[in-house]
């Protein structure tokens, strides 16, 4: 079970111009801004913005669904065919995240935000 789509992350070349962009967009400063992330909150929604995610094989937005148990949900995806992109993660503060590509080549990300 998913309790919703709630961050979409943004592979980016130009870390700099895309925060310029999405500051436009959004009306908010980042929340996160590191060399490696920088992250908005707008709307109930986390908007990121990854300059490594070509290095990660994203090839656009990537979409992260909350799961409240994020292997047993990367088991199942893994199980029904879906192709490991990339393994659970821990980003920070017990935040896990990983990613798949169905079989259309689509790319899936799970998120399961820390246990209290």
């Amino acid at each position: 079970m998913t309790t919703g789509l709630t961050t979409i992350i943004y592979p980016v070349k130009d870390l700099d111009r895309a925060k310029a962009v999405f500051r436009a967009l959004l009306e908010v400063e980042p929340y996160a801004d590191e060399p490696y992330y920088v992250g908005f909150r707008a709307a109930g929604q986390e908007l990121g913005l990854d300059p490594n995610g070509h290095a990660k094989g994203m090839t656009g937005p990537v979409p992260y669904w909350q799961v409240p148990d994020l292997r047993a949900r990367l088991a199942a995806l893994l199980d029904a065919g879906a192709e490991l992109l990339q393994d659970a993660q821990d980003v920070g503060g017990g935040k896990l995240i990983a990613s798949v590509r169905d079989a259309d080549g689509n790319l899936v990300g799970l998120l399961q935000e820390p246990v209290a």
